[in-house]
């Protein structure tokens, strides 16, 4: 395949426009991330106070997030991204207006950071369950990659380009931000698809609100790979405790902060790049797990580090591992998980996602206050080892997992009709054995 067709992906309107609004927001938050840190470090001096900045956007989203993902179901999914889009410009502005106020007190920065979470609670449901109905099913690997790579794009200048404006002040970071976000709110209304099913198909009360959760308890496989990925960071994130490192450890400015926080993307971009020109075929489960030991043993070694240039490399491998297992898992969840529930799927998915980063953020504080910096980064990525070999045990099947599951189907079909006359070839779907894929295959997007 060349280089062109690899992205003709992007000649789909919908998807560019997804695409570029992702982008302008990432870097927006990414900004907002090295300030709000930097900003709650300097004013406490505290570990755990860079904890809570993890909880205080965990909280409202553990409250928030299975109705989102029932709104997702129900609602058209890029005019909700949108509004979530508007609602953070709202909070850049707020962080804004307590910065030029000189307020400096940490609760009003939480209570903003609260508002985030909301957002975010309505905006990872139908970000993750969008994509899917934006481009056509075969282009669908590719779109993955690509979103991931210009997302991990983001995650790479916008840290750099907060930790440089922070030089000017951290209102210049918000407001920054805030016109970020308004330009990717505008660009999210322009976008005419990503609908979802129509409300008729889709049951009242609250047991609709809990089929996302029934569904993905009744899938070991899908159960597995994002269980994963929950215990693996809530363990071995270390994210949070950055501020400290570059400024106690390290001893370094925003800029090297920025740097650091920039060096897991670097990793994911270069590994998402490497998935876009070489999708993964065979042996997908071991690839997961593989991604998810690298990520443990890496920050095993940023925990030890002393060095800036050891410590962004570490950081680039816990990138680059981590963003291997999302490929896999992202590709596994959608592609098992009919489009009339996708949305509370994608909010399972999410819950598990921000207990892991937020959460874990909070995890990292309580454990540096109480142990120190060293060992709690040392010790959370012996414990993503330890998780890693754990759920291969748990779950074998997740572990021998040759294709993913739509590959497998087509080329059990394409051998079936290999094998069969051409008689009996209008009856090769109906003998698929993976009869619930071939069902995910033939939903319309």
């Amino acid at each position: 395949m060349s280089g062109a067709s690899r992205l003709e992906v992007l000649k789909e309107r919908d998807f560019l426009l997804f695409l570029s609004a992702k982008l302008l927001a990432t870097l927006a938050g990414q900004m907002v991330g090295v300030a709000v840190g930097w900003q709650v470090y300097a004013l406490t001096g505290d570990v755990l106070a860079l904890g809570l900045v993890g909880l205080a956007q965990f909280a409202p989203f553990i409250v928030l997030i299975l109705p989102a993902g029932q709104v997702a179901d129900r609602s058209q999914r890029s005019r909700i991204i949108g509004w979530c889009y508007t609602v953070q410009a709202v909070a850049a502005s707020l962080l804004l207006a307590i910065t030029l106020a000189e307020l400096r007190t940490v609760g009003l920065i939480y209570a903003v950071l609260v508002l985030l979470g909301c957002a975010r609670a309505f905006m990872m449901p139908a970000s993750q369950a969008v994509l899917i109905n934006l481009v056509s099913r075969p282009r669908f690997a590719q779109a993955v990659a690509l979103h991931s790579s210009s997302f991990h794009v983001a995650v790479i200048v916008g840290p750099l380009l907060g930790g440089v404006v922070y030089l000017a002040g951290a209102h210049a970071v918000y407001l920054s931000a805030a016109l970020l976000f308004g330009c990717a709110m505008v660009l999210m209304r322009m976008v005419r698809g990503g609908r979802s099913a129509p409300p008729a198909a889709t049951a009242a009360g609250s047991g609709a609100l809990f089929e996302g959760l029934r569904f993905v308890f009744s899938r070991p496989v899908v159960l597995g790979a994002i269980s994963l990925d929950l215990f693996a960071v809530l363990f071995g994130g270390a994210v949070a405790l950055l501020p400290a490192i570059a400024r106690d450890v390290l001893h370094v400015d925003t800029v090297g902060m920025g740097v650091l926080r920039a060096a897991p993307a670097i990793g994911a971009a270069l590994a998402s790049a490497f998935l876009v020109w070489r999708p993964l075929r065979r042996h997908v489960g071991l690839w997961m797990f593989g991604g998810v030991a690298v990520f443990g043993l890496a920050t095993v070694v940023f925990g030890l580090s002393t060095s800036l240039p050891l410590s962004v490399a570490a950081l680039a491998l816990t990138g680059a591992g981590d963003m291997v297992s999302v490929y896999v898992r992202h590709i596994l969840v959608q592609h098992e998980t009919p489009d009339e529930i996708r949305g509370r799927v994608s909010a399972v998915n999410s819950v598990f996602i921000g207990a892991s980063n937020e959460l874990g953020e909070f995890e990292s504080g309580v454990t540096a206050r109480w142990f120190g910096l060293v060992p709690a980064v040392v010790v959370g990525g012996m414990a993503t080892l330890a998780v890693t070999a754990g759920w291969m045990r748990l779950f074998p099947t997740l572990t021998r997992m040759d294709a993913f599951p739509h590959q497998a189907a087509e080329a059990g079909a394409a051998n079936h009709a290999r094998r069969q006359p051409a008689a009996d070839s209008s009856t090769t779907r109906a003998q698929r054995p993976a009869a619930g894929v071939a069902t995910c295959e033939d939903e319309t997007t």
